[in-house]
């Protein structure tokens, strides 16, 4: 008589998963990058005034300390509240002022090496005289 054995092995490693997740999970933070460097920006803000507010309780008696420890953690709300909106648009200013200058010092760098390339070469020069004329003409009809 024939029996046989049907074992389910997975088709997956448990790894390969985890890791797979993680890669979508970083995929996830890089994408919105600008929310957590806005929520770091107001991370650092907020602790700061926590150790501000912290210097104050302590110089306080004995007495007043639960309400000290309450005015402290009002004023790390309210400053979370009050500052989640500007942390955010300052990071996305930064992030957005950086790419601009990224994008212009690329642009420099190969315009230099067309120009480069330009005074070796002939063809290339009269290309470039020829757009820089043709520029000019539609800057002086359009105006500017």
């Amino acid at each position: 008589m024939t029996s046989f054995a049907h074992v389910q092995h997975p088709t997956e490693h448990p790894g390969v998963i985890r890791l797979e997740r993680a890669g979508k999970n970083i995929r996830h933070l890089v994408k919105d990058a600008t929310r957590s460097g806005a929520t770091l920006l107001l991370a650092a803000i907020v602790a700061a005034l926590l150790v501000v507010a912290n210097q104050v309780v302590e110089t306080w008696t004995e007495g007043h300390l639960l309400a000290a420890w309450i005015a402290m953690w009002v004023i790390a709300f309210a400053s979370i509240a009050m500052l989640a909106t500007p942390a955010r648009d300052m990071t996305a200013n930064l992030r957005s002022g950086f790419k601009r200058w990224n994008a212009a010092r690329r642009q420099a760098a190969e315009d230099r090496a067309m120009w480069q390339i330009a005074q070796s070469d002939p063809r290339v020069m009269q290309d470039l005289t020829c757009a820089m004329t043709r520029a000019e003409g539609v800057k002086a009809y359009f105006g500017d």
